[in-house]
């Protein structure tokens, strides 16, 4: 609920206080990605594939008002268990993948600040959208 109130694509269990390694993330579709309906990931493990990594525009809903460029894995290997305590095994790229280790960090007490190699791209969300949202129409 607090993800849908936010207009958020993830959160993760620590940002509500709750101390458990748990997340939930949904990707809507636009005209490059297949949306990922609403799934939630209990005890996560990711690794990367590959060295590739790529910078895109973050945000966050623990860190409101602000965006900046943050380097992420191009794609990543994702184990985890659903709700249900199913195990599930998925390879993810573009917005998903970026959003699964977005919400990861949180996990371990990280930010996308945290991750970023240039704080320069730091941006309040009116001069984002202003200069920013203008040249790049996605947010992943």
């Amino acid at each position: 609920l607090t993800r849908i109130e936010e207009n958020g694509v993830g959160l993760a269990a620590p940002q509500v206080a709750e101390s458990l390694r748990i997340f939930a993330y949904w990707v809507p579709e636009t005209e490059d990605e297949t949306e990922i309906p609403p799934t939630v990931f209990v005890n996560p493990e990711i690794r990367p594939i590959g060295e590739d990594s790529e910078d895109g525009w973050e945000g966050c809903l623990s860190i409101p008002g602000l965006r900046g460029l943050v380097p992420r894995h191009r794609r990543i290997k994702v184990k985890a268990r659903r709700l249900d305590g199913e195990p599930v095994s998925l390879t993810a790229d573009g917005c998903g993948g970026r959003v699964i280790q977005h919400e990861y960090d949180h996990l371990d007490g990280g930010v996308f600040l945290d991750r970023m190699t240039n704080i320069r791209s730091l941006v309040f969300e009116p001069e984002w959208e202003r200069y920013v949202l203008g040249a790049e129409p996605e947010d992943c």
